[in-house]
Formats: structure tokens, C-alpha cells, sequence
């Protein structure tokens, strides 16, 4: 089992900047991809960004260049800075590990950008 945990949402205005980060506990061996996802409100689930365990990242298109994926292996954690927001960024974003063939989700953090 792999128990990840989310911090660092909140509330800011269209053109800031925040910075999510996931920690992984449990059993965290071979865990391939980790990453952020995130749900609007009557939306599906969407990828934001990815990064595998060799260090090779993916990113939706609607991030057009403004977020940036990381990750710190010592502490087990990986980080999502976000800057120029747009009030469409507004949603519950999930951090996700992908373990063999299973997937772990946060709890999520909701993420409001004012306009």
C-alpha cells in the first residue's frame, strides 16, 4: 500500500502562483510514474502532468508552459509549481502514483483561482 499526501492548495488570483506537494508513504518500492491530476466541478478527471521514475516528464496541453512537475526522491515527494493561473486552473487536484499495475490517489486539494 501506497498512502500519498497532498498539501499546499488554496485560494489565489488569476496570475499568482502556488506549489503542490505530494508525500509518499508506505510501501513505496517500484513506483514507476508519479503525478498530478486534477477535477473540475461536471468534469472527468484530467492528466496535468506526469513524471516517471527514470525522470522523464509529460504535461497536458492546457498547461502551456506555466506549471512544472518535480520531484525530491530522498523525501519520497513531487511537487506541482503552478504559476500564471487562470480561474479555468479552478479544481480538486489529486496526486497519483502508479505502483506495478496499481494506482494511488490523494485525498486532493482544492485549488480556486479568483478572476
Amino acid at each position: 500500500q501506497v498512502q500519498l499526501v497532498e498539501s499546499g492548495g488554496g485560494l489565489v488570483q488569476a496570475g499568482g502562483s502556488l506549489r503542490l506537494s505530494c508525500a509518499a508513504s508506505g510501501s513505496i518500492f517500484n513506483i514507476r510514474v508519479r503525478g498530478w491530476y486534477r477535477q473540475a466541478p461536471g468534469k472527468q478527471r484530467e492528466l496535468v502532468a506526469i513524471v516517471t521514475s527514470g525522470g522523464n516528464t509529460n504535461y497536458a496541453d492546457f498547461v502551456e508552459g506555466r506549471f512544472t512537475i518535480s520531484r525530491d526522491s530522498a523525501k519520497n515527494t513531487v511537487y506541482l509549481q503552478m504559476n500564471s493561473l487562470k480561474p479555468e486552473d479552478t479544481a480538486v487536484y489529486y496526486c497519483n502514483a502508479l505502483q506495478w499495475d496499481i494506482n494511488y490517489w490523494g485525498q486532493g486539494t482544492q485549488i480556486t483561482v479568483s478572476s
